[in-house]
Order: C-alpha cells, then sequence, then structure tokens
C-alpha cells in the first residue's frame, strides 16, 4: 500500500474517532463509509459476525457494541429514528476482520485497529508485514491448485517439487530452489518462499497462477511440458523485474514467516487487554 495512501485514510479514521469519559469510539455508520460498504444492510451481516467473533473470545458484546438510535431527517421534514452502533477499537477490528482485504480501506483498518499506538511508523510497519502475510497465503493456495491440477495429468509429488525447482531455477537467475536456500542460509527443511520479501513471493505467486491457468487452458500434461510451461512464465516475469531493475537473486531474506505470524498475531491479541475496556 503506498504512504500517501496510508496518510489519507489514517486522517479519515481519525477525524471520525470520537472520545467520552477517556474511551475513543466510532459510530458504526460512519465506519460503513470509512470500510466503503454502500448498503447498511450488508455492514449489520458484518456487525453480527463482529458479535459472535467477540463472544467466542469470552468478551462482552455489550463492552464493546453500544446499541444508540438517532433522530434523523427526511426529505418531508418528519423524523424518524436510525438504527446505530457505538463501536470501542476492538469491535472495529473485529468488524474489519471480516471484511475483504483486497480492499485497500479493509486492508487499512484491519492494521488501524490493531495498533494501539497512533504512531505513524509503526501503523505501517503493521501494513507492510501483513502484506507479506497475505502474499504468503495466496502462493501456498495457488502451489496447491497447481499440485493438485498436474496430479490429474500424470505429475505426481516429486515431479511437482522438480517443477517448481525449475520454476526458481528461471526466476532467481539459474539459482534453482536448493541453490537459493544456500545462498540465503535457510535450512533445507524450510519452505524458500517462508524467507523472501514481498516482491519475490508475489512474483512466484504470479508464475505460479499463469502456469496453472495454461495448463488448464491448454490441457498440459506430463512432468516435461508442464516444467517447460512453468520455466516460461518464471523467466517472463523475471523479465518484467528487470525491467525495474530487481534482480530477485540479489534480494535480501527476510523475517521467517513464521514467527512474522506469531508477532503479528500476538500484536492483534492486545486488543483484548481489560485496561482498553470501559469499565
Amino acid at each position: 500500500m503506498e504512504k500517501a495512501t496510508i496518510i489519507k485514510l489514517n486522517k479519515s479514521f481519525e477525524e471520525s474517532a470520537y472520545e467520552q469519559d477517556g474511551l475513543e469510539y466510532w459510530l458504526a455508520r460512519e465506519l460503513q463509509v470509512l470500510l466503503g460498504y454502500t448498503d447498511w444492510r450488508n455492514f449489520l451481516n458484518a456487525i453480527e459476525k463482529a458479535k459472535e467473533s467477540c463472544k467466542t473470545t469470552g468478551e462482552a458484546v455489550s463492552d464493546h457494541f453500544v446499541d444508540v438510535n438517532k433522530m434523523v431527517k427526511l426529505g418531508s421534514g418528519a423524523e424518524r429514528k436510525q438504527e446505530d452502533f457505538m463501536l470501542t477499537r476492538y469491535a472495529c477490528y473485529l468488524i474489519a476482520q471480516n471484511g475483504d482485504p483486497k480492499k485497500e480501506q479493509i486492508a487499512f483498518a484491519q492494521s488501524y485497529f490493531a495498533v494501539q499506538t497512533r504512531k505513524q511508523e509503526l501503523l505501517e510497519e503493521h501494513i507492510r508485514l501483513k502484506e507479506r502475510l497475505h502474499a504468503r497465503e495466496k502462493l501456498a493456495a495457488t502451489e496447491i491448485e497447481l499440485s493438485k491440477n498436474i496430479y490429474e495429468r500424470g505429475v505426481d509429488n516429486k515431479g511437482f517439487a522438480n517443477i517448481r525447482s525449475k520454476g526458481d531455477w528461471a526466476l532467481f537467475g539459474g539459482n534453482n530452489t536448493s541453490a537459493m536456500k544456500r545462498k540465503l542460509g535457510i535450512a533445507e527443511n524450510r519452505p524458500l518462499a517462508d524467507f523472501l520479501p514481498t516482491i519475490t513471493i508475489t512474483a512466484k505467486q504470479l508464475a505460479t497462477e499463469i502456469t496453472n491457468f495454461n495448463v488448464t487452458q491448454n490441457d498440459l500434461k506430463g512432468e516435461s511440458i508442464i516444467t517447460e510451461e512453468h520455466v516460461k512464465n518464471n523467466k517472463d516475469v523475471r523479465e518484467l523485474l528487470g525491467k525495474s531493475g530487481i534482480k530477485p537473486e540479489n534480494l535480501s531474506p527476510e523475517e521467517d514467516i513464521k514467527k512474522l505470524e506469531r508477532r503479528v498475531k500476538s500484536a492483534d491479541k492486545k486488543l483484548l487487554t481489560k485496561k482498553n475496556k470501559k469499565k
């Protein structure tokens, strides 16, 4: 996510916050707009799911979702009662977690409400870490899909490993999977992608997605033919990266994705601490 987008969204979310007796809160009708929901009924479904999530954590729903009704004027000049909620930061976080992270507003909100400090640099870091986790999850899902697809076309697990290694060879300029692990100091029994930066994970995912599409579209069969297809797609992606001066094999490894996942989850769980609740 671009820094300018983060700054813009941060300003909008900050300006929509209220405070009462030392407790910050947001109004559901305003949060609906911030998160890009056009229909109140759809947003109400997200609120109900968030309430269920709140129950499973052992938190009292009434501490985080407070019903409020207000009178609004109609075009005729008459007034009617409108349903709304006062939402704590934790309630907003749960609502965001039930949204689609592919939408910028949702992805931002998931980090914004998880990071209790308002320091801009910490918010940016949290978003960056979440984006890397999301990219890794997408790659894993795409590789599983490809594995299932080619298994039906005469390629076993060993063959899939060979295809993937040849793809890495093409993407990393002549370094196959094992060579890249040695180069980056990664244990042989750990997945290479768990230590790659987001840009490289995304590159691998794109090449794999194209391979999966073409295998199905062109009814490709057999390890050698599918390997040829996967190598071509990884070379194409490498060429695209090269136009921006990026050589994947020269990028430094990043924090183990498993450790990162635990750290992000730990940070998110801090929202559950009692001290942040109104007594």
